[in-house]
């Protein structure tokens, strides 16, 4: 029989009480599958889409753990996480807990001073960082992984996918080899299933892939746009009563910030989020959205991992993602944990074809046969015959 309740896979009362008081009764179904093993000690590998839950499937049992075994020295449980967006995300959703049994967990990520994140990973017993912020503070010979009891790598294909590999060999290597490894990630085929072979011992494998209801949590939506009107279109989407928190997607940091002004000038308040924002403004700006004071994020693809907010509606893809894997991680921002949600992509007639198979490779095609994108408007000029002449036009 399935456990029905966090107490039923092992969580002790203390932990159970702290997941309630934030209103978490019910463990999500990556954590049924994955908390006991965890608890029995085994290496896990876990396959699991954004929104699941995983944050919770592997910092509940980390915790029960190390407030059950004494051990000397800090850190003695390493999370890394591709972005400090992530990293941060974490440590919200765990600190409430750690704190109940008397655990100081913190993170260390890059675009802040080192001071103050030094002297909170000191105390760390859970260590939440991304590979380069950690190699930096283990070259200053501020932390050591000597003592890593637990090893976590969240959303580890993302990590490949910024070129990480390098350094997570390195800072895997400083761990003692007989750490409990934890690997979880979007796919555990190719490169990252090879990795996640190399960095495990006899793992359990557990796969979740989300039911298909009958009505999808998602509704995607692909419109047509000429860019002289992709401005009009897009505010008609944010006045519009069904939306709530709205995540809006570009292709670059300068058409982020462009778009915050033009869109002020509508009238609608926003706020960029992007690679070239300190970590102060991100998290202000982050701060803002998350809690509805502004509904509105414009965000390049830096977010497009790192940002766990709930609440989104909507997510709207400004400028078209280059491909599957993007416009999946773009619209996985809304729709988790069960909420509905609304992905919708403007489509000029250029980026028709290349749109056209991103929707063919997610099995849209129904939603997107519809789009018939209005034809480039060629420059016309004097036209020449094939000999090269000009041909007189009427």
């Amino acid at each position: 029989m399935a456990a029905s309740t966090f107490a039923d896979l092992g969580v002790s009362r203390r932990i159970t009480a702290a997941l309630a008081e934030r209103g978490i009764t019910e463990p999500f179904a990556i954590q049924r599958l994955v908390i006991e093993d965890v608890l029995d000690g085994a290496d896990v590998l876990a396959k699991s889409p954004t929104g699941s839950g995983k944050t919770l499937a592997f910092a509940v049992p980390i915790l029960e753990y190390l407030r059950s075994e004494q051990g000397a020295g800090r850190p003695r449980a390493l999370v890394l996480a591709p972005t400090r967006e992530l990293a941060s995300q974490i440590v919200e959703q765990t600190q409430p807990l750690a704190r109940a049994v008397g655990l100081e967990i913190a993170a260390v990520y890059g675009g802040v001073g080192f001071d103050k994140q030094i002297r909170a990973a000191r105390r760390a017993d859970v260590l939440v960082a991304t590979p380069g912020r950690l190699e930096d503070l283990i070259a200053r010979r501020a932390v050591s992984l000597a003592h890593v009891e637990i090893l976590v790598l969240d959303e580890a294909d993302r990590m490949l996918d910024m070129g990480f590999r390098p350094a997570v060999d390195r800072l895997v290597r400083q761990t003692p080899e007989d750490r409990q490894t934890l690997f979880f990630s979007a796919t555990l085929d190719g490169e990252a299933g090879r990795i996640a072979a190399e960095y495990t011992n006899d793992p359990v494998r557990h796969e979740h892939t989300p039911p298909t209801p009958d009505t999808p949590p998602v509704e995607h939506r692909f419109i047509p746009t000429v860019h002289e009107h992709k401005l009009t279109a897009l505010v008609k989407e944010l006045r519009s009563e069904e939306r709530g928190l709205t995540l809006v997607f570009v292709r670059t940091k300068r058409g982020a910030d462009r778009l915050v002004k033009r869109l002020g000038r509508e009238g609608i308040e926003a706020v960029a989020m992007h690679g070239d924002k300190s970590q102060g403004q991100r998290e202000r700006a982050l701060a803002r959205f998350e809690t509805g004071r502004v509904d509105t994020l414009v965000a390049t693809d830096v977010a497009a991992r790192g940002i766990h907010v709930d609440g989104i509606s909507h997510v709207i893809n400004f400028d078209p993602p280059a491909d599957r894997e993007g416009y999946v991680h773009r619209v996985g921002r809304t729709g988790r944990a069960g909420e509905s949600g609304i992905g919708i992509t403007f489509v000029n007639a250029d980026q028709a074809g290349e749109v056209g198979k991103i929707a063919a490779a997610l099995d849209l095609q129904r939603e997107y046969e519809h789009v018939a994108p209005l034809r480039p408007h060629a420059a016309r000029g004097p036209q020449r015959s094939r000999n090269g002449r000009r041909r007189r036009t009427s």
